[in-house]
């Protein structure tokens, strides 16, 4: 049943539209390779019962001729979304076996169209990493490995569970979040598409929340057509989140193919970074090769504020968090450590529940939002925060998208940087930009360094102008020609 898991979501569909086989038998063959492949630790928590319960109530709903958009596609779920029933972590020991009795409104959207949940992934404790090892489950394992060597490597964070799943055909397709990158560089590192479409296109509800203003879901899938019909179904309107967006959701998957000829590209000139590998640089032009073949026209853009967005990006990220996290105190759900008094109670809690990633954030936000710094250091990031985002409307005013690397680097190994965490926050530097002025940004598989490792191309598109960027991403996707997936070794 192996030759099922390799099936693109599309495919996949058009097979059980066909009936060459059920939506049981699809699934079956995703449970026996996501257990086949624990070595990876990309699931936390598996669910074959209720896959296999869904995977049969898809085929009644096919036989009747009742089958919805999605209907017997197997799917993960970054454990970020609340799923009734169905322990909801964040991969944190300080939420521990919570069991919400909702549905987070993305999720809901995708049981709606009648995809089914094999299980939840594993990603960076609340969301806050770019390697996926601050997980309180460990770390998530790259399925790819540089030739020739057997080193364990990340496959970037947060949604690094999701982008492995996807790349070892343990499902296909999966949901995710974008706060800062954590679509886009695993997507990079693992040779899969990612998409964090424009702030508010997907509901926050019943998403656990990082950082408000920035947390954006998504989805990682095989193909640029893929990540597009994932996205058509997470997308819409919900009332119950206030920063939703009310319009409507264009059927994304029909922009794939179309025409990008005569569209404008924007090279901006400031993520030429110094001592950014050769390797980066040259994929970097070779996409806007590729994209002048297909009859774009390049311009160069400038975006004078970057440089300053990582640093802004660290502040009003973890300001956020630490406002956000302040809920988890043992009092209502999750761990609790019994002190001598409550404000004993609430240490050791905190302590023995968060991880080392989510205490320097937090900490960080807490003396930033502090009095005597608030003004020095959260207010003057806000106000980075807006110059950023009228760059980009400036920029937007000549050209229909921007193309930039996705990552400044290949997949590294586990453990290599965190000890260094400002040299695990640089891996965000071409992603966070994105994040602050809320726009889709999506990466594209386009290469692979001298070790063998996938490289990504980013790009990024005007506020709901998604499907601009399908558009381009196809183009993009079959001009690479990038076939390539990691040799089985798990």
């Amino acid at each position: 049943m192996s030759e099922l898991t390799s099936l693109t979501l599309k495919t996949a569909l058009e097979g059980l539209d066909a009936k060459r086989f059920s939506a049981a038998e699809l699934t079956q063959a995703h449970i026996e390779a996501l257990e086949a492949a624990r070595a990876l630790n990309a699931y936390v928590l598996e669910t074959p019962d209720k896959a296999m319960d869904m995977a049969r109530a898809s085929d009644a709903r096919r036989a009747s001729g009742d089958a919805g958009r999605l209907d017997g596609a197997p799917l993960g779920v970054k454990d970020l979304f609340c799923t009734e029933g169905v322990r909801s972590t964040a991969c944190s020991r300080i939420i521990g076996d919570f069991i919400p009795q909702y549905e987070s409104t993305v999720t809901a959207k995708l049981w709606r169209d009648g995809a089914v949940m094999l299980g939840k992934l594993n990603m960076d404790e609340f969301a806050m990493g770019s390697s996926n090892e601050s997980s309180a489950f460990g770390p998530v394992v790259n399925p790819w490995r540089a030739d020739g060597g057997n080193t364990k490597l990340t496959p970037g964070g947060s949604s690094g569970g999701s982008a492995t799943a996807v790349a070892a055909q343990l499902c296909l397709g999966a949901t995710a979040t974008d706060t800062g990158g954590s679509i886009r560089q695993p997507a990079s590192f693992t040779g899969t598409v990612g998409i964090k479409p424009t702030y508010g296109r997907c509901s926050r509800w019943g998403v656990v929340a990082f950082a408000s203003s920035l947390d954006q879901a998504g989805s990682i899938a095989r193909t640029v057509e893929d990540a597009a019909i994932l996205l058509t179904s997470m997308s819409g309107h919900d009332p119950k989140d206030s920063t939703s967006l009310p319009v409507e959701t264009p059927d994304f998957a029909s922009f794939v193919g179309k025409s990008v000829k005569g569209l404008r590209i924007g090279v901006p000139k400031e993520y030429r970074v110094d001592g950014m590998p050769a390797e980066i640089d040259a994929l970097w032009e070779q996409g806007i090769a590729w994209l002048k073949d297909a009859g774009c026209e390049i311009v160069e853009v400038s975006l004078p504020h970057t440089k300053y967005a990582l640093p802004a990006y660290y502040i009003v990220a973890p300001a956020e968090a630490s406002s956000n996290l302040a809920r988890y105190d043992g009092m209502r759900y999750g761990l609790r450590v019994e002190g001598d008094n409550l404000t004993e109670t609430y240490e050791k809690t905190r302590a023995a529940g968060f991880g080392e990633e989510v205490k320097r954030r937090i900490l960080i936000g807490t003396y930033v939002l502090s009095a005597g710094y608030y003004d020095a250091y959260y207010l003057k990031a806000l106000k980075v925060r807006r110059r950023i985002s009228e760059d980009f409307d400036a920029a937007f005013e000549r050209v229909d998208a921007l193309l930039t690397p996705t990552a400044p680097s290949a997949a590294f190994s586990l453990g290599e940087r965190s000890d260094d965490p400002v040299a695990m926050y640089l891996n965000d530097i071409f992603t966070v930009t994105v994040n602050l002025a809320g726009l889709p940004g999506m990466s594209v598989p386009a290469g692979v360094d001298a070790k063998g490792l996938p490289l990504g191309l980013q790009l990024i598109g005007r506020a709901l102008d998604e499907g601009t960027l399908f558009s381009i991403g196809a183009a993009l996707e079959k001009a690479a020609g990038f076939t390539g997936k990691p040799q089985k070794w798990w």
